[in-house]
């Protein structure tokens, strides 16, 4: 079976760069939903936020394509590379926010 990312070689053991979106919160911004960059650990806000930081950080770093949901309950994950949402057999729970 073909793992439906093809960018799972850049997933690291990443611990979150803050509790909320980082961008958000230097800024004084508000968020709807958070991703981690599973590259760097970087947690910004969703697209369906006003500033979309987790999609911006992607186009600042092409080399982190691979986020997971930063939400309590929600195991999945997103490659921006390849447009395609899937989930990690395995892998460990989800990390959230407070």
């Amino acid at each position: 079976m073909t793992s439906p990312c093809q960018h799972l070689d850049l997933v690291r053991d990443v611990e979150p760069s803050a509790p909320g979106c980082e961008d958000c919160l230097a800024s004084g911004g508000s968020w709807v939903h958070l991703r981690l960059c599973m590259t760097c650990g970087h947690v910004g806000c969703c697209d369906s936020s006003p500033s979309r930081h987790a999609t911006a950080h992607w186009h600042s770093h092409q080399g982190h394509p691979v986020i997971r949901s930063f939400e309590p309950g929600e195991d999945w994950w997103w490659c921006y590379a390849d447009q395609t949402a899937f989930e990690v057999a395995g892998a460990p729970p989800a990390p959230s926010h407070p």
